[in-house]
């Protein structure tokens, strides 16, 4: 009987990862149409600072970690939460849903070629048919829609993304490369989101200091504060528990589902197009992504 409760557990668990996380593109284009992004992305990490430091203290687990420790989770905010999630949250401003979560869908053969580059992962034959048929997939993209790039913010919407998926990649690089085992992972998380909380506020008045605050729709700050609680605590919450009962190639079979959950509710609400090419697009990336991370012996 225990067993079979943890399974409900874990499937529970790994439905929310493929669910939440699919509708935070969703989430972010709805609080972008009267919220400029900045502060769409301050909002939602400050929020998910709060929701964590309760957290923290009801457990009696709030503490200062050395400056060593502290200086790693400031380098990993700054690539993989100023830079990926927040560039992410600026390009939706200009580009779709469904487009922005199939761009960042490439990240995983982005880590591949990065790996390689810098020796610490070894070129092979499906690392490198993986890619191809990412390429691929972005030519569908492009393939009559070059005439879209001629529009300023259709391109600045592309370019942005480029950095989030950088931004995202290089972390990941970091982290496999400079291997770390912390011992509460959520108070790392708590450093983290602190951090580019304070950065992202920052970059908010920087950039959009002389917004009218009475502007923002109800529906945008309902959408922030999802993205807060659901998209950066429960999602990680419930990934945390997929990894500790299955391997890392298992989990991250998840975020397949992210983008086509995420296309299908920019079609489904947003009334985003779906084209032929879009589809072929995704499914040529999806099987990169696959190919490249399949592991046979991680997943026996």
């Amino acid at each position: 009987m225990s067993a079979s409760k943890l399974d409900l557990k874990l499937a529970f668990a790994m439905l929310g990862v493929a669910v939440i996380w699919g509708t935070t593109y969703l989430g972010i284009r709805i609080a972008v149409h009267s919220i400029p992004p900045w502060f769409v992305t301050a909002i939602r990490q400050s929020a998910a600072s709060l929701i964590l430091l309760v957290y923290l203290l009801q457990r009696k687990e709030l503490a200062w970690i050395n400056w060593a420790h502290a200086r790693r989770q400031m380098l990993l905010s700054l690539l993989m939460i100023v830079v990926a999630n927040g560039f992410t949250t600026v390009a939706e401003k200009n580009i779709s849903s469904g487009l922005a979560s199939l761009l960042n869908s490439l990240s995983p053969l982005c880590v591949f070629v990065g790996s390689v580059l810098i020796g610490i992962q070894k070129p092979t034959i499906k690392g490198v048919t993986g890619v191809l048929l990412g390429l691929m997939g972005i030519a569908f993209i492009f393939r009559d829609g070059l005439k879209d790039l001629l529009d300023p913010d259709y391109r600045q919407g592309i370019m942005i993304m480029g950095f989030a998926v950088t931004g995202w990649s290089v972390g990941t690089i970091y982290i496999k490369k400079h291997t770390h085992k912390t011992p509460n992972i959520f108070l790392d998380l708590f450093y983290q989101f602190s951090f580019s909380a304070l950065v992202q506020l920052v970059l908010a008045f920087v950039f959009s200091g002389d917004t009218d605050f009475r502007t923002w729709e109800l529906q945008g700050l309902a959408a922030v504060l999802y993205l807060g609680v659901f998209g950066s605590v429960v999602g990680f919450f419930c990934y945390h528990y997929v990894l500790k009962r299955v391997t890392a190639i298992q989990a991250s079979i998840l975020s397949y589902f992210n983008t086509i959950i995420a296309i299908f509710l920019g079609w489904l609400v947003l009334n985003e197009q779906i084209t032929i090419d879009l589809v072929f697009a995704t499914a040529l990336i999806i099987t990169g992504v696959f190919i490249t991370n399949y592991t046979k012996r991680e997943i026996n």
